[in-house]
């Protein structure tokens, strides 16, 4: 999808998502490569586009009101540690707002994120292969294993939460795992580092209490689920929690009975993680958002908002010229090399 000439004369609002920053079981990537990485980003955002706090834009688009022209929002969810340790440095070296999605049970250490367990098994089982539920799953290399760990996950994220969480202990406890070990407590954050975060300025929305996919629990479920997350936030940070990120955030991750939930708990905003450009008419509760990893090469993020490069080439750009090429507007060029 290629921004819509509005962006570029500041009627509408592009939103840009990462988890991690250094590298986890899910998202693997050599020490020090996703720092690097995310700076670049950072360091091409800031050149390019003009990065705004998620809920003062949130607020001016449903207004009515104007933003600045090519406006951008950068957003984390989950909490991991390294959104405090290693992006929050980066973004106040640059003068950049951002916002981070918490979940209270994994601030509160009790919860285990169910995507890095399970990618933590696959990683580091010594078996050849995984039978579950009928289906045989090799696990001979890394290739394999990484193919099987995202078939799992899509079986997985259509289970209710209690189902996910009981299938991945079933599949941990059949494999014989060996290495580094999987520790929560240590990938993210806790309390005392979302009050850090809220030192340093970054703003904070609800993630949901427990990370659940909300659109796979009861309607009873996701209003209790919804008004806690807030609620527990705002009592603990001391501030108000006005947006929502839909874990997941997929077309079929949220419902009407998710929206329904999440204006009862009163957020005014929930933001998906799909599709890109938001303007004046987009549905306050379906607010788009385009997640990236901090190892993507600067010149792809812009390339994915609207820019063109002027250095380097290859088909992949060469193709986003031609669509560039069709829209209205102006588009600046960046120089590939820049970052």
């Amino acid at each position: 999808m290629v921004v819509d000439g509005s962006w570029w004369t500041g009627g509408a609002l592009v939103v840009l998502a990462w988890h991690n920053v250094e590298g986890t079981w899910q998202w693997p990537a050599p020490a020090g490569a996703g720092a690097a990485g995310f700076r670049r980003q950072m360091r091409a955002l800031r050149a390019a586009t003009n990065v705004v706090p998620l809920d003062e834009a949130l607020q001016a688009l449903s207004a009515g009101r104007r933003l600045p022209p090519r406006a951008v929002a950068i957003t984390f969810d989950d909490g991991y540690r390294d959104n405090l340790d290693v992006a929050v440095p980066i973004l106040r070296e640059l003068g950049l707002p951002a916002t981070v999605f918490l979940v209270p049970d994994l601030l509160d250490g009790n919860l285990d994120p169910w995507w890095e367990r399970l990618a933590w098994a696959v990683t580091t089982a010594e078996d050849p292969l995984l039978e579950f539920e009928g289906g045989i799953y090799p696990l001979t290399d890394e290739r394999t294993r990484r193919t099987t760990l995202d078939r799992l996950q899509e079986v997985l994220k259509r289970r209710t939460d209690a189902e996910r969480r009981a299938a991945v202990a079933q599949i941990t406890e059949s494999l014989t795992c060996r290495g580094p070990q999987h520790d929560p407590r240590r990938m993210f954050l806790d309390w005392e580092g979302a009050r850090a975060l809220v030192r340093a300025g970054i703003g904070i929305g609800s993630h949901t209490t427990g990370h659940a996919i909300l659109a796979r629990e009861t309607p009873q479920a996701q209003r209790e689920d919804l008004i806690g997350s807030r609620r527990r936030l705002q009592d603990e940070l001391d501030l108000p929690i006005d947006v929502l990120a839909y874990p997941n955030g997929q077309v079929g991750d949220y419902s009407a009975e998710t929206i329904a939930a999440a204006r009862a708990a009163g957020y005014s905003h929930s933001v998906t993680a799909w599709g890109l450009v938001n303007g004046p008419q987009t549905e306050v509760h379906e607010i788009r958002r385009r997640l990236l990893s901090p190892t993507d090469p600067a010149t792809k993020v812009l390339l994915g908002i609207g820019y063109r490069t002027v250095v380097g080439g290859g088909d992949d750009v060469q193709r986003s010229h031609a669509e560039l090429s069709s829209t209205d507007g102006v588009h600046p060029k960046v120089d590939e090399d820049r970052y």
